[in-house]
């Protein structure tokens, strides 16, 4: 199955971005690379409130079935990190790269 990657921006409530920030880092990050995803990076854009970050996966397994895997794991439950707490909206671009 060919790699998929995903562009996802992220509008963050307001003066939560550094708590969403450290968050992603500390326990969203280790739990995705576990699942088999990389990440290519992930940037702030404090002006606008914007987290943007680049996900990838590439394995047996669809992008959207090993999501759900991610989303359905223990792991993610006991995180209790629910991102409507700190997110205002969500916006997911599947991309292909061309360079």
């Amino acid at each position: 199955m060919p790699a998929t990657t995903q562009v996802r921006t992220y509008t963050v409530r307001e003066g939560l971005l550094d708590e969403w920030v450290r968050r992603w880092k500390e326990e969203i990050v280790p739990l995705r690379l576990k699942f088999g995803f990389s990440l290519g990076g992930a940037w702030i854009d404090r002006e606008r409130r914007h987290f943007i970050w680049e996900i990838s996966y590439d394995g047996p397994e669809t992008f959207a079935e090993r999501n759900r895997r991610y989303w359905d794991s223990p792991e993610r439950e006991a995180m209790d990190l629910d991102p409507k707490d700190y997110l205002v909206s969500t916006d997911v671009r599947e991309v292909t790269r061309v360079y």
